[in-house]
């Protein structure tokens, strides 16, 4: 079945109109030489039981007399029947009284005498290459014998063997002429879809979409072929639509590249301008307040020397805050340079670090082994150190305190955390973690500047992936996130 459907369609449209007139003319032979055998087989039968009839009238004296001689004499005019082979009759007891064999110098089971075991009076049966045929001689109304003949079926047999030859000439002659006959009327079907098949393998191999196929007729192949060339106009149409829009698109990525690198340029003056020209008076500002702090102490009172204390510390809180948002505008625009990473021996190395900033603390850090992951190293060092550093500020107030790093699945995907039991935050705020200079906790309770969760987002986002955070007020929090 495969490998029909593998054929072309010419091919198909031969074979198919071969195979239906086959079909016909096998089932008209077939039947014509079934009809033929019966009719002559009802033929012989009535002409065999007209000799029985006969026989058995012209052989009534000789049986009632007790002549088998007359009687065989009687049998003897078969001869003219070329098809009886042996005849017999019988008395009514079953006797045999007289008999004719055709071949009596060579006898065989053909030729030998009919029996009539097994058979009915006035019945006849088929055996094979021969037919016994049996018929009751009645003289007066009653049943004085019977007459048996046996026929050869050899004509029969010859009859049917020349019509099967006859036949499958006919078969034979006539499948030739289909096959001629279905490859001059197929043209007309199959010549159009080839040209058509033959036209969408050009335009798929060139991506010539300007090639028509051409419609030789209005029936259902000419539809098809009209429905073809409307689908490659469709597609000409939207390639020119497509390619226009290509060319807009690249003009505007060129126009916008040249903007964002111009913002780019801004941004590093202003960030070089952040970072020398407010930078300087902040120093200044910090400075002289430690020398006036050191030169007139003595000369102020408690109340000025607090004031000059909180000067210098708002100056160098502002110096923190301008750290903080050129780390950012550096994560921002920095080229991410992938590879390897084994991020518990990172996590590990900024626990020690932070162990030995404040030794007297009793924290306890956990990292899972064997995380990697592929990323920046320098990038995921700052995300590490800020969600860690947060972690450990806030556990500051439990006198004794359990910071986690691991990995869980979250919605079939693998999942970074850090996890502590500190002071935790109510999760209506969430969504504010990671905003720039957005605190949720207030500056005399835990410092800090509020950049840090803003430049952990734009790392991970950077990378592909998302962090979020979980958490409840005085149960610790969780921070999460994905490469």
């Amino acid at each position: 079945m495969a490998s029909f459907r593998d054929l072309s369609i010419k091919h198909k449209l031969t074979l198919l109109s071969v195979l239906a007139s086959g079909s016909a003319l096998i089932l008209a032979c077939g039947v014509f030489v079934a009809y033929d055998a019966q009719t002559f087989r009802d033929a012989m039968v009535k002409t065999i039981s007209t000799d029985a009839k006969m026989v058995g009238y012209n052989s009534a004296a000789a049986i009632l007399f007790g002549e088998p001689q007359s009687a065989t004499e009687t049998l003897t005019a078969l001869s003219a029947e070329a098809d009886i082979l042996s005849a017999g009759i019988y008395t009514r007891d079953g006797k045999l009284f007289a008999s004719y064999l055709r071949d009596s110098q060579t006898p065989s089971a053909k030729s030998a005498l009919p029996v009539l075991e097994g058979m009915q009076p006035d019945d006849h049966r088929f055996e094979g290459d021969h037919l016994d045929l049996s018929r009751q001689v009645i003289f007066g109304g009653e049943v004085i014998g019977i007459v048996a003949i046996r026929a050869d079926l050899t004509t029969l047999q010859t009859r049917q063997a020349r019509y099967i030859g006859i036949a499958f000439a006919v078969l034979l002659i006539s499948t030739v002429g289909s096959i001629f006959v279905s490859l001059w009327f197929q043209r007309g079907i199959s010549q159009p879809i080839l040209k058509l098949a033959a036209t969408a393998r050009s335009v798929s191999r060139v991506k010539d979409f300007s090639i028509r196929a051409r419609a030789d007729s209005r029936d259902e192949v000419g539809l098809l072929v009209e429905t073809f060339n409307e689908m490659l106009d469709r597609i000409q149409l939207q390639n020119k639509e497509l390619q226009r829009a290509h060319d807009e698109l690249e003009q505007r990525v060129i126009e916008r590249t040249l903007q964002l690198e111009a913002a780019n340029k801004e941004l590093e003056a202003f960030s070089y301008s952040v970072s020398h020209d407010l930078r300087a008076p902040l120093r200044s500002i910090d400075g002289f307040s430690q020398a006036l702090f050191e030169d007139y102490a003595d000369k102020l009172d408690a109340q000025g020397r607090d004031d000059l204390q909180r000067v210098r510390a708002a100056s160098q809180r502002m110096a923190q805050l301008i750290d903080d948002l050129l780390e950012l505008s550096r994560v921002t625009r920095s080229q991410i340079n992938r590879q390897t990473v084994d991020l518990s021996a990172l996590a590990r190395t900024i626990a020690a670090e932070l162990h030995n900033s404040e030794p007297e603390r009793q924290v306890e850090f956990a990292v899972a082994e064997g995380l990697s992951a592929s990323c920046d190293p320098r990038l995921l060092r700052i995300v590490l150190e800020n969600l860690l550093r947060n972690a450990w500020k806030f556990t500051g107030n439990h006198q004794r305190a359990r910071i986690e790093f691991g990995r869980s699945h979250s919605n079939g995907q693998s999942a970074y955390f850090v996890r502590d039991d500190g002071a935790g935050f109510d999760m209506a705020y969430a969504d504010k973690l990671f905003g720039a200079f957005q605190r949720l906790h207030a500056m005399t309770e835990f410092n800090g500047t509020g950049i840090g969760l803003a430049t952990v987002q734009r790392i991970i986002r950077r990378h592909g992936g998302q962090v979020w955070a979980e958490g409840q007020v005085e149960q610790g929090a969780t921070f999460y996130f994905t490469l």
